[in-house]
């Protein structure tokens, strides 16, 4: 028997079920990630965990690691399928799992990806020096130490010498994200978003906006609502969730390849802000002509293969 009391129903009710699922799957993986952490790592390590902190100890970041994975699963992975189970019974057409990619159009996500990088640094340096006035210190100061504090996180998390632990961060960091935030923002939220706007491009800048903010990394919002935005619009010019996928496995995968061989000393460390240097600005130029043109070649590419984009419905 099918279960279609959800079905049909307006956006706004579809957002309101999708965010309480989303919950509850994150509630209900995050207790049950808790008990079989008790075998894993012991009950002592588990009960020590607000000294997890501390992140020189590798049993740390051990613990941080599993609890990283086991929170993506309940909060982005599982939750889509089960919302587009409820309201639509089709789950690979709701999620845009059901069509293919070409080569083609990986070949140019991968090159999109690479050139936009400087425009990205630069976006991502006008961000880092956001000002708040004196009243709005107190915000600033919170905003500012959460950025501190991730930042800190995530050289933790990437700091390793063997292969099979890059390995590890790049399934943890670039596979598991960018399956679960694509199907989770791209294929629910930027559906429900269009249907609702009655329009795919705010869809897609609402759907950026909320992708960017959810991270809560304030002092990287532009660069990443720009993300968003690119792969929004990927989504919209394939029909494939596979594209907008790559991208941000791509991306993702660059950043930790790059702090790879930077601490592995292959590479010079200021790499990570090319583009966003005075020296480098021009490639700020040159990376937003190329990044468009590339975008441009997608679409054509989309257009060519369905013949139309994805409609508001």
């Amino acid at each position: 028997m099918e279960f279609t009391a959800f079905r049909g129903r307006h956006p706004f009710f579809q957002l309101i079920l999708s965010i309480f699922i989303i919950l509850i799957c994150f509630l209900v993986c995050t207790l049950a990630a808790t008990l079989i952490a008790i075998p894993l790592f012991g009950i002592h390590s588990l009960t020590a965990i607000p000294s997890v902190r501390d992140l020189t100890n590798p049993e740390s970041i051990r613990i941080l690691k599993y609890f990283q994975i086991m929170q993506t699963l309940g909060m982005f992975i599982v939750p889509p399928f089960i919302i587009a189970w409820l309201l639509t019974g089709k789950i690979s057409e709701t999620l845009f799992l059901n069509k293919g990619i070409s080569g083609a159009m990986v070949v140019l996500v991968v090159l999109m990806i690479f050139f936009a990088n400087p425009a990205i640094n630069f976006l991502g340096s006008l961000n880092a020096g956001m000002v708040f006035p004196e009243w709005l210190s107190w915000l600033e100061e919170w905003m500012r130490t959460a950025e501190d504090q991730a930042a800190l996180l995530t050289e933790a998390f990437l700091d390793v010498d063997s292969v099979s632990a890059l390995l590890f961060n790049l399934f943890m960091v670039a596979v598991l994200p960018a399956i679960g935030e694509e199907l989770l923002f791209r294929g629910v939220l930027q559906k429900i978003m269009t249907r609702w706007l009655r329009s795919v491009h705010w869809g897609v800048v609402i759907t950026a906006v909320l992708f960017s903010a959810f991270h809560l990394q304030f002092y990287g919002f532009l660069p990443r609502f720009l993300l968003g935005l690119m792969f929004g619009y990927l989504l919209v010019w394939s029909g494939s969730i596979w594209l907008p996928v790559t991208a941000h496995f791509v991306n993702n995968a660059a950043a930790v390849l790059t702090m790879w061989m930077v601490n592995k000393q292959w590479i010079n460390p200021e790499i990570e802000e090319f583009g966003a240097t005075s020296e480098s600005a021009y490639m700020t130029v040159i990376s937003v002509v190329i990044t468009g043109m590339l975008l441009w070649l997608i679409q054509r590419q989309g257009k060519e293969r369905s013949g139309s984009s994805i409609s508001c419905r």
